[in-house]
C-alpha cells in the first residue's frame, strides 16, 4: 500500500472514530465520515471493501493506539509495576471522565451495538479486550514479584475483574454525566491491588 493510500486510510479512520464516539455506529454513514476526512465518496471501497471491513479496521485502529499508549506506561524502567498499573488506571480515568463524562472507549460506546449488528467487529472487539486483560495481567503479575503490590485472588482473575469494574463505571459514569463511578473503581482497584 503506498504512503498516500495508508495516509487517506489512517484520516478516515481517525474522523470515523471521533464521529462514531459522539453518536454511535450505527447513526453515522459512510458519506458523512468521509466529508469529515476531506475524502472523495467515490473512493471508500479503495480503501475498506465493505462498512463492515471499515468498522472492523476502524476497531482494529483503536486498539492498536489503545496498546500503544499501555506500551508507553509500561516502558518507563524507572516506575514499579504498581506504579505503572496506577498509571494505566488514571489514564483510563481521564480519558472516560472527559467531554462530561462521554469518554472515547470505543468498547465503552459500540460493545453492545456492534455485538449485534456485526460478528467481524464483536470478534475484533473480543480480541481486543483480551489483549488487554493480558497487559493488565502482565502488570499485575509483574507488580506481585517485583512487591509493589500484592493481589488475594491470582493475577489473570484479578485483571479480569479490574476490566470489567472499569467497563462497567465507565457506562455508567457516561449514563450519570459524572465521573463520581470512576472515582470510586479507583478507589476499589487500590483496595484490590493493596496500593
Amino acid at each position: 500500500m503506498s504512503a498516500a493510500k495508508t495516509e487517506t486510510r489512517r484520516r478516515i479512520l481517525d474522523t470515523a472514530r471521533r464521529i462514531v464516539v459522539a453518536k454511535g455506529y450505527a447513526a453515522v454513514g459512510i458519506n458523512e465520515v468521509l466529508a469529515a476526512a476531506g475524502v472523495p465518496k467515490g473512493s471508500f471501497y479503495h480503501h475498506f471493501g465493505s462498512k463492515d471491513a471499515f468498522g472492523e479496521a476502524m476497531m482494529n485502529s483503536y486498539f492498536d493506539d489503545y496498546f500503544a499508549t499501555m506500551d508507553r506506561i509500561t516502558a518507563d524502567t524507572t516506575k514499579t509495576a504498581a506504579e505503572h498499573l496506577m498509571e494505566y488506571w488514571r489514564y483510563f480515568h481521564d480519558t472516560q471522565a472527559a467531554d462530561h463524562c462521554q469518554g472515547g472507549c470505543l468498547v465503552v460506546k459500540l460493545g453492545a451495538e456492534i455485538s449485534d449488528l456485526s460478528e467481524a467487529m464483536r470478534l475484533t472487539t473480543k480480541a481486543g479486550t483480551a489483549e488487554i486483560v493480558d497487559r493488565i495481567e502482565t502488570m499485575i503479575t509483574r507488580g506481585v514479584t517485583d512487591g509493589s503490590l500484592s493481589v488475594d485472588d491470582p493475577p489473570r482473575a484479578t485483571a479480569e475483574t479490574l476490566y470489567d469494574l472499569w467497563i462497567g463505571a465507565s457506562m455508567i459514569a457516561k449514563i450519570h454525566g459524572s465521573p463520581g463511578q470512576l472515582d470510586r473503581a479507583m478507589t476499589v482497584t487500590r483496595r484490590i491491588l493493596h496500593v
